[in-house]
């Protein structure tokens, strides 16, 4: 059963998720929640929806955009479609080329929708020609929201879900704490490094504090400079 959901400042939260098999590999899963200000609930790549989760999320509100950040990040979005059908779905074009089967707003690209009260900022992170991502800022709590840019797997959840040459393998790809870099397969497909820079800038220049990651441990401080490093490969 998860726990309650974790506060990250006012009006975002954490919800953490069950492990997922990704070419063999366990993979920790978490959504953020944010309140937007007219209530409804802004919900980054929902994770199984299970009755304890579905209980959990009601307490805060109603989610009303359900939102994809990369075309890895789409498992369980027909459940939580399903269960709250009035929300509106967001994700890159990628997400939306790979997911035909459910109907989204327009691909998340240069700004964020009106929809979403100005509270959130986005870049994409392009710069490759099989790999994106949608990065996130909310605003208030300077917390930057990524999903796979940033892996910071701790030594504990390797220790207890990855074999010994599977964590010999993220100590050198550099997807543990302390490093906190995105896959070797993704940094590689980034062949067009200024568009990438381009993007890298942006995100710093928001100067975050916080920064949660999909897998592994988040920051809750010195957000920039933990992204100046995890990001240095650009």
């Amino acid at each position: 059963m998860p726990g309650a959901p974790i506060p990250v400042d006012d009006n975002i939260w954490i919800l953490e998720g069950g492990t997922v098999s990704f070419y063999g590999l366990a993979f920790p899963t978490r959504c953020v929640i944010v309140r937007l200000p007219d209530g409804g609930l802004w919900v980054w790549s929902p994770i199984a929806l299970t009755p304890e989760v579905r209980q959990q999320v009601t307490s805060l509100g109603t989610p009303e955009h359900l939102v994809s950040p990369n075309k890895i990040h789409h498992l369980f979005l027909q459940d939580w479609n399903k269960a709250w059908p009035a929300a509106k779905l967001w994700g890159p074009q990628s997400t939306i080329d790979k997911r035909g089967d459910l109907a989204f707003e327009a691909a998340l690209d240069e700004a964020a929708p009106s929809d979403w009260g100005g509270v959130i900022d986005l870049v994409r992170f392009s710069g490759s020609p099989v790999m994106d991502e949608v990065v996130f800022c909310h605003r208030s709590s300077a917390t930057v929201i990524l999903a796979d840019l940033s892996e910071n797997f701790s030594e504990n959840f390797l220790a207890h879900h990855w074999k010994p040459w599977q964590r010999w393998i993220a100590g050198l790809w550099g997807i543990v704490e302390g490093k906190g870099y995105a896959p070797l397969e993704w940094r590689l497909s980034f062949l067009n490094r200024r568009k990438a820079r381009a993007c890298k800038a942006k995100i710093l220049a928001w100067a975050p504090e916080k920064v949660i990651m999909a897998h592994g441990e988040w920051r809750k401080t010195d957000g920039k400079a933990f992204l100046e490093s995890a990001l240095s490969w650009v």
